[in-house]
């Protein structure tokens, strides 16, 4: 469902040419707080939308005409085939093509109504250390303990949008203040950290999540951060790489940490190595923050709607001796978490950060 604002307009786009409507564009989903934005092609009309703060949210329409022109300088710039619409495509557009901080990843795809493009936009986000990132104390402390460890998996977990790959960075930035040798393998690098050693995955030119950590491995690592585990060859080598007195730092997609569990055995077989290599999991979703000036009636400030922001909510799991066990016999037993995902978010709903509806629509009643 899309939600409609009258605050959110792009009217003052029509009549401008292609290149300056999509630097305009751009600038006031920039101004407004957007992570992605959204074009819908259609017979008439192309219709934008913005994800602002995890909601989409209409923003008005362009003429069909102007709309497939924007559309085209998208792919220019992203240096797509632009007579392609019956395929889709990835690429990538250099925030200073747009005068914009920060890339902005391009995705295409055709559907029934018309081309769909959605643009992805990549920022430093205000989020600079893990104590901004909002976290319950003891969560924070849990956290903070596990990445300084010289070895040990830490896993994050969540749906898309729930701000792992901010926190991974939070943490990432904490480690390359402390002399460790650190490395990234991500799919695409959405921020520049400066002091990282940051790779891209490419797989045409054959160089894949395994294909890198394999090599990236002789680079005398100290900490090895992978955007995503994929596959149960990826998942061998980190478990191995944590066991043998590396820190790695990545992502398994699973609903909670239980499921985190399940699914890392399934891929790795070896219950002893999962045990002895695994030191966290942590698994997040995002609320929506209360607009603080107008008590969340809305005001020019959240642009009405009442939210302003977003913070996380974190539940997490240590593998503790008792856990370890359970592990190596193949077992998941039953991990207790602390705090879970309800705990942080009757904290934040105890300190007016944010509202039971906000709770609710995130985890359910």
């Amino acid at each position: 469902m899309i939600e409609t604002h009258p605050r959110l307009s792009v009217s003052e786009c029509e009549g401008a040419d292609a290149p300056r409507a999509l630097e305009e564009l751009v600038r006031s989903a920039v101004a407004a707080g957007a992570s992605d934005i959204h074009l819908q092609g259609g017979t008439e009309a192309v219709e934008i939308a913005w994800r602002l703060d995890g909601v989409l949210v209409a923003a008005g329409k362009l003429g069909r005409d102007l709309g497939e022109r924007l559309v085209g300088r998208v792919k220019y710039l992203a240096r797509l085939r632009t007579y392609q619409d019956a395929q889709p495509q990835d690429g990538r557009i250099a925030g200073s093509d747009l005068g914009v901080p920060g890339d902005l990843r391009v995705s295409t795809y055709p559907t029934v109504a018309g081309e769909k493009v959605v643009l992805r936009l990549f920022r430093a986000t205000d989020a600079t250390t893990l104590e901004d990132l909002g976290f319950p104390a003891p969560a924070l402390e849990s956290l903070a303990r596990a990445v300084s460890q010289p070895a040990g998996l830490i896993l994050f977990t969540g749906p898309a949008g729930s701000g792992k790959s901010t926190t991974v960075h939070a943490c990432l930035r904490r480690l390359a203040g402390s002399g460790r040798h650190v490395i990234t393998v991500e799919d695409p690098v959405e921020q520049v950290l400066p002091g990282v050693m940051q790779t891209e995955v490419n797989i045409a030119r054959g160089l894949s999540y395994p294909e890198a950590v394999r090599h990236l491995l002789r680079q005398d690592p100290q900490v090895l951060m992978l955007g995503e585990i994929r596959d149960a060859e990826t998942a061998g080598l980190v478990v191995r790489a944590a066991m043998t007195g590396h820190l790695v730092i990545s992502t398994l997609h699973a609903g909670s940490c239980r499921g985190v569990l399940e699914r890392l055995l399934l891929m790795e077989r070896d219950a002893f190595a999962v045990a002895s290599g695994l030191s966290l999991i942590a698994n997040q979703r995002l609320v929506r923050r209360a607009c603080i000036p107008c008590g969340g009636s809305g005001c020019d400030g959240c642009r009405g709607t009442g939210y302003r922001g977003r913070l996380p909510l974190v539940e997490l799991l240590p593998i503790d001796d008792a856990l370890g066990r359970e592990l190596r016999a193949g077992r998941v037993g039953n991990p207790v978490v602390s705090p879970t995902l309800r705990d942080t978010g009757e904290w934040l709903v105890g300190s007016g950060r944010t509202t039971r509806a906000e709770l609710e629509r995130v985890l359910g009643i």
